[in-house]
C-alpha cells in the first residue's frame, strides 16, 4: 500500500470528476468503491472528506440551482454522498484513539443539510476526539439535556438555512447557558461569519477543516452564563420581527389573493403552479422576518436575487416579484423595519446571471 498521505492536486480533481460522475447518475457502488479506494492507495481520510466529498456536494446544490439536477437527483446524490462518508468511516485508515476529549456536533433544529455537521464530525474523530454526532433537527431542550449528560468541551453548531437563525440565537444562548462554548459554522452565519459575531457564538470556522484546527488549537474559554439574548439584538424591542412572524399564514393568503389583480397571468395558473407561488411567497415572508430579526437587509435583498435566479432556471417568469414585494410592503406599511427592507429588495430585483451569495441559496 502506498502510505504518502497527502495526493497530488491531479489525483484530488481526478478523484473529484469521478465522484461528481458517480452521485449524478447515481451509481451508489461506484461512488463508494472510488473512496474506499482512494484510501487504499495512501490518500488520507481527510483529504477525501473535505477535498473529495465536500466538493462534490457544493457542485450538487450548485447544479440544483441551475436547475440541472432536479429535487430526487439532489436528494439521491446527497444520499450518495452520506453514504460514501459513512462507508469512509469504518476503513482502518480512518481509525483512531479518541483521547482528546468530547465535542458534540449538531444541526440547529429545523436544518435537514446535515451533511457539512456529519464531514466536521468525521474529521475530529479522524484528529482524535471523542464526538457525539447528533445530526439534523435536534431540538434545543434534547440538546440541553445530551450536554448537561456527557459534559462535552463545546458543541460544534451547524446550519445552512439563513431562516433557521433565530432557532440558532436560542440554541446557542441555552448551550452557553450551562457553561458549553459555542462555535457555529454554515452558510446560514454568513461567508464572514458575521451573524455568528451578531449571536454571540463563541467561534466561527468557514468550513470543517478551519473548525477543527481552531478546535485542536486549544479550548475555548467557558461562557458566563448570566446572558441575556434581548441585550444582543436591541432593535427587537420594537416587535416588528415578531409581528411578521405571527401574522406570517395571513400575509401570505392575502398577498397570493391580490396578486392575480397586480399580476394578470396568474389568472392561467394551475393548481400546481399557485401552490408553488404560495410556498415561494412564504420563503419571502421568512426570509423578511429573518432580516427584521437581524436588522440586516441584505440577507433578503440577496434571496430576492437568489429567486429570481431560480425562476429563471426554471423557465418561470421572475416578473411577478416586484408586483409581491409591493403587495407585501402594502400589508405592512405600518412596519418601518419592514418597509425599508421590501423597497430595497424591490430595487434590486434583477434576472441574475450567477447564483448569489451562499447564505441565500442555501433555501429550501
Amino acid at each position: 500500500m502506498n502510505t504518502n498521505l497527502f495526493a497530488a492536486p491531479s489525483d484530488i480533481t481526478c478523484l473529484v470528476t469521478g465522484l461528481w460522475e458517480a452521485v449524478f447518475t447515481g451509481d451508489e457502488h461506484k461512488a463508494i468503491g472510488l473512496v474506499l479506494r482512494a484510501v487504499d492507495e495512501g490518500i488520507a481520510p481527510e483529504s477525501v472528506l473535505l477535498d473529495v466529498i465536500a466538493p462534490v456536494q457544493a457542485k450538487v446544490g450548485e447544479e440544483w440551482a441551475a436547475n440541472r439536477m432536479s429535487v430526487a437527483q439532489e436528494h439521491a446524490a446527497t444520499a450518495i454522498n452520506d453514504r460514501a462518508v459513512a462507508a469512509l468511516s469504518v476503513h482502518p485508515a480512518a481509525r483512531a484513539a479518541a483521547g482528546r476529549g468530547r465535542i458534540t456536533v449538531s444541526c440547529v433544529d429545523g436544518e435537514w443539510h446535515a451533511l457539512p455537521a456529519r464531514l466536521l464530525a468525521e474529521v475530529l474523530k479522524l484528529r482524535g476526539w471523542h464526538v457525539d454526532y447528533l445530526g439534523a433537527q435536534v431540538p434545543v431542550s434534547h440538546l440541553i439535556a445530551h450536554l448537561h449528560r456527557t459534559g462535552p468541551e463545546l458543541i460544534a453548531l451547524s446550519s445552512s438555512i439563513a431562516t433557521r437563525l433565530p432557532t440558532a440565537h436560542a440554541t446557542i444562548t441555552a448551550c452557553q447557558a450551562v457553561g458549553v462554548p459555542v462555535l457555529v459554522g454554515g452558510a446560514a452565519f454568513g461567508p464572514d461569519g458575521r451573524y455568528a459575531r451578531l449571536l454571540g457564538a463563541d467561534a466561527w470556522a468557514a468550513d470543517a477543516r478551519s473548525a477543527a484546527d481552531q478546535i485542536q488549537s486549544g479550548p475555548l474559554p467557558r461562557p458566563e452564563t448570566s446572558h441575556q439574548t434581548i441585550d444582543d439584538l436591541p432593535h427587537l424591542s420594537d416587535q416588528e420581527y415578531t409581528m411578521v412572524t405571527r401574522t406570517g399564514t395571513r400575509l401570505v393568503r392575502t398577498v397570493l389573493h391580490s396578486l392575480e389583480a397586480a399580476f394578470p397571468a396568474m389568472r392561467q395558473y394551475s393548481d400546481l403552479q399557485r401552490e408553488h407561488t404560495a410556498e415561494d411567497l412564504a420563503h419571502i415572508v421568512d426570509f423578511l422576518a429573518t432580516a427584521l430579526y437581524l436588522d440586516d437587509a441584505d440577507l433578503f435583498t440577496d434571496f430576492v436575487t437568489w429567486t429570481a435566479f431560480i425562476l429563471t432556471s426554471r423557465g418561470v417568469p421572475a416578473n411577478s416579484l416586484p408586483p409581491a414585494l409591493h403587495l407585501l410592503a402594502g400589508e405592512l406599511k405600518d412596519f418601518p423595519r419592514a418597509s425599508r427592507i421590501l423597497e430595497l429588495g424591490s430595487r434590486q430585483f434583477t434576472a441574475p446571471s450567477s447564483v448569489p451569495s451562499a447564505a441565500a441559496r442555501n433555501h429550501p
